[in-house]
């Protein structure tokens, strides 16, 4: 059976904006501008041919339609989690690590990483950018040269006025226990492979390979 569904993005906005009647607490919890949450609500209302939201003044408000929409899409976001939930070994938490094309990931050591964290089942996607990281697709990236995203915390991985390598995580999880540790896994890698200064408080290495 082929199901007629909206664009996922555009039902995440609409049911974060509808739960938090904010677009830019829907910004944030989602890591895009209120802008970008906006239009997509905006397509997502073309698409379906029906106002799901009123704007009165600087307040947002549900519509009889919004209401009634909004508790079959959460739900649906609430089983499509359930079951992803399912799949995940017992007792690891995935984390998806987004990396540029032309890093060598041997600088990296992460089967010595996933040896020291057997709780963190770490998956790699390369290459990776920055559309991946915002589509949810990665939930930390190395880019080559991002050094400012609005909504994402950069660490550069790299010491030097060049471009550079920069750890980037959405603000809202860049603290989360998982990627703590792999930030902290960059800071410990011996001298020999070393990636950061250990002596500063943000991600900053030195160069080599």
């Amino acid at each position: 059976m082929t199901y007629a569904l909206p664009p996922l993005n555009a039902l995440r906005a609409f049911e974060a904006a509808a739960r938090h009647l904010s677009f830019k607490l829907a910004a944030h919890e989602l890591h895009v501008t209120p802008a970008a949450v906006g239009q997509q609500v905006k397509a997502l209302e073309a698409r379906l041919g029906v106002q799901l939201f009123g704007r009165l003044h600087k307040q947002l408000v549900l519509t009889a339609a919004g209401q009634a929409y909004l508790p079959g899409i959460s739900d649906g976001f609430r089983l499509i989690a359930e079951a992803t939930s399912q799949l995940k070994p017992a007792g690891a938490v995935l984390l998806q690590l987004g990396v540029h094309g032309s890093l060598d990931l041997r600088r990296l050591d992460l089967a010595a990483f996933r040896s020291a964290h057997a709780e963190i089942g770490l998956r790699v996607l390369q290459p990776a950018g920055l559309h991946e990281l915002v589509e949810g697709k990665a939930d930390m990236l190395i880019a080559r040269g991002v050094s400012h995203h609005p909504g994402y915390r950069c660490d550069r991985i790299n010491e030097g006025s060049g471009l550079g390598d920069w750890l980037i995580a959405p603000e809202g999880t860049a603290d989360c226990p998982e990627i703590v540790s792999f930030r902290d896994w960059l800071r410990a890698l011996p001298a020999e492979r070393s990636l950061v200064n250990r002596n500063r408080p943000r991600l900053v290495g030195t160069a080599g390979n």
